[in-house]
């Protein structure tokens, strides 16, 4: 490999290990730090009041209603417990309504636990009002501009209309408010098998006049969320908004902006965690004014995404009119939500999921990994046939990039008698190498592109394998019982031996977790880079060296699914590399090049004649 080649391959790196480093140096421990201020600040939370965000309507004036909930709770149960509801009971959901206001804010994920432990938790995705980490979705009317007609609000006492007391799939429930004034409201849910509720409204008017009313939707969210904070994933506010196409907020960003507007559009809008999501959906092609929204109520960080309709629902007098819309809270699974996305006609709702800046190549390899895991039954072998289908497909590109180093390698001494020849002449020196290559029909870039060029299928299985909800709580084979967290043995305890936690060292804590599999991954690097002689540039070859110990303290904390794809990833180039380069005719030296690593280097004559 010359020079030129080298650069390349150098510059590539270099890039890579910025993005990581910023990951692992600069983000985490400023994330970690966030955490921790907001956790102080839950704690000394006293009370928690929903968001009053205003939002015009199709007229001037129009406004999402005051969400206010004086009361504070203690815990999740006594915020349950504080109003009359109706159950919620599915397979893959269970939870309540609460009558106050008429909202689904209390849903936890039968099929998902907090841990890998069997009696661990069911994960809880909405959570009431009142609590300093509530979660909740609600739908509602907007009167016109100037109306004074009395609507249902957040703190209004609907009743349970019928004899079903229990939301299941099978099963509808209705809600039932009589303003006094001559309307009657009535709110029916129904759900699905999965996460989709529907949602539908109806206005009775016994009085004299017509009646205007605009349909809204909002997802609130109190707290400051836990998020991973990783760059190739987003979670926060989000949406698909007409020709605004895919937009998104961080959790700070929107702190800084308050509020951000999108006029007649159309689309739906929500929040997403790295697993699961939330997200308001009137029906396909409906026009709405769309908000994502911040405020800081009594210290509490309240956010919203929410919408109002922009044209009204006319309610005759002595007549009724019905309002269908949707709400999705749920897991991430990405046939469940296709399969909404087919079926109901909603714009691109398929980027619930964080696919990526290479979502062309992600989708169909997180398909190819899931119907893998359906032959194998195991994700980590899942993971280790993906990444050999990925090295047949570039075998040929492989072959051509290697067969390119076999000969730039077999030109090494003329390459060599050159440089010295003409040290002085650099120009020379490039002309005379350009000939070289000419003469040996060698294109010193040949070796770089394949590489190049498989950066973005990388990048793909790498956000598969971060973001697949499959992967977590996944097992593999031994220790591994969770494929989307971090190796959980440690070298710094002599693998739990040695009974105290590192991590919490001040300063140095975050980079004294490295498992077996990190391990693993920096030693086959190491032998890879071994495949070839140093780099006779001290610079490059000092780079090459620590390469591999940069690496693997990097991924100490990275999830395990990843190590061992990239551990893995590493043999079979190895073993490519090898085949590929012995078949042109290549002398392959490993265990010398090993060996060479462990001698200590002499000195340069000039340094040995000075001492």
């Amino acid at each position: 490999m010359n020079s030129d080649n080298r650069n390349v391959i150098l510059a590539v790196v270099l890039s890579m290990l910025v993005l990581f480093g910023w990951q692992f140096f600069i983000a985490g421990p400023q994330l970690e730090q966030a955490q921790r201020q907001a956790e102080i600040r839950a704690a000394q939370q006293a009370e928690a009041e929903q968001l009053a965000v205003p939002q015009a309507g199709a007229e001037a004036g129009t406004a999402a209603p005051a969400a206010t909930g004086p009361q504070t709770f203690a815990d999740r149960d006594s915020a349950i417990a504080a109003s009359e509801r109706v159950d919620i009971s599915t397979l893959d959901l269970e939870g309540s309504i609460s009558l106050t206001g008429a909202r689904i804010d209390d849903l936890e994920l039968k099929q998902y636990r907090e841990t890998v432990e069997p009696d661990s938790p069911i994960i809880a995705l909405l959570k009431p009002a009142g609590l300093p980490d509530a979660y909740f979705i609600e739908q509602g009317w907007v009167a016109a501009a100037g109306s004074n007609v009395a609507l249902p609000d957040s703190q209004t006492i609907w009743t349970v209309e019928g004899d079903a007391t229990t939301l299941t799939a099978d099963n509808s429930v209705t809600l039932r408010y009589d303003n006094g004034q001559g309307l009657v409201f009535r709110r029916t849910f129904a759900v699905d098998d999965y996460y989709l509720f529907t949602v539908t409204q109806t206005v009775e008017n016994n009085g004299s006049g017509d009646i205007a009313l605009f349909p809204f939707a909002r997802v609130v969210r109190h707290g400051d969320p836990k998020v991973q904070n990783f760059f190739i994933q987003h979670e926060g506010p989000i949406g698909v908004l007409g020709t605004n196409n895919y937009v998104a907020r961080k959790y700070h960003d929107l702190q800084n902006e308050r509020q951000v507007d999108f006029s007649a559009t159309t689309g739906w809008l929500g929040m997403a965690d790295k697993y699961w999501a939330t997200a308001v959906l009137p029906k396909a092609g409906t026009a709405i004014n769309a908000r994502f929204a911040y405020s800081a109520p009594a210290g509490t960080h309240v956010y919203q995404s929410n919408y109002v309709e922009t044209q009204p629902v006319i309610v005759p007098a002595g007549g009724s009119v019905s309002h269908e819309a949707y709400v999705f809270a749920g897991a991430k699974e990405d046939r469940v939500i296709t399969g909404y996305q087919e079926q109901y006609g909603f714009d691109r709702l398929e980027l619930l999921i964080d696919w990526g800046w290479f979502h062309f190549l992600t989708k169909p390899m997180h398909w190819l990994l899931v119907t893998l895991y359906g032959i194998l039954g195991n994700f980590g072998l899942a993971v280790l046939a993906v990444t050999v289908i990925v090295k047949a497909i570039f075998f040929p590109l492989a072959n051509r990039s290697y067969a390119s180093m076999a000969a730039m390698r077999r030109v090494q001494p003329e390459m060599k008698a050159i440089q010295e020849r003409l040290k002085d002449d650099r120009p020379a020196q490039q002309q005379a190498m350009m000939e070289l290559y000419r003469k040996e029909k060698i294109n010193p870039l040949s070796g770089c592109w394949p590489i190049l060029i498989q950066i973005p299928v990388f990048f793909a299985l790498y956000t598969v394998i971060f973001i697949s909800l499959e992967m977590r709580h996944a097992p593999f084979f031994g220790w591994i019982q969770d494929l989307a967290a971090p190796d959980p043995t440690n070298i710094f305890t002599l693998f739990g031996l040695i009974p105290w936690n590192p991590t919490a060292v001040p300063i140095l804590g975050a980079f004294l977790h490295l498992g077996i599999w990190p391990v693993i991954m920096g030693i086959t690097m190491w032998v890879q880079m071994r495949l070839n002689p140093p780099p006779p540039d001290p610079t490059q070859a000092m780079i090459f060296n620590w390469m591999p110990v940069i690496f693997t303290f990097m991924l100490g904390t990275f999830p395990a699914g990843l190590v061992i794809y990239w551990a893995w990833n590493n043999t079979l180039s190895i073993a490519q590399q090898w085949f590929i380069m012995k078949r042109h005719g290549v002398e392959v030296n490993l265990l010398g090049n090993i060996l060479d690593s462990f001698r200590r280097k002499p000195k340069p004559a000039d340094e040995a004649s000075k001492s």
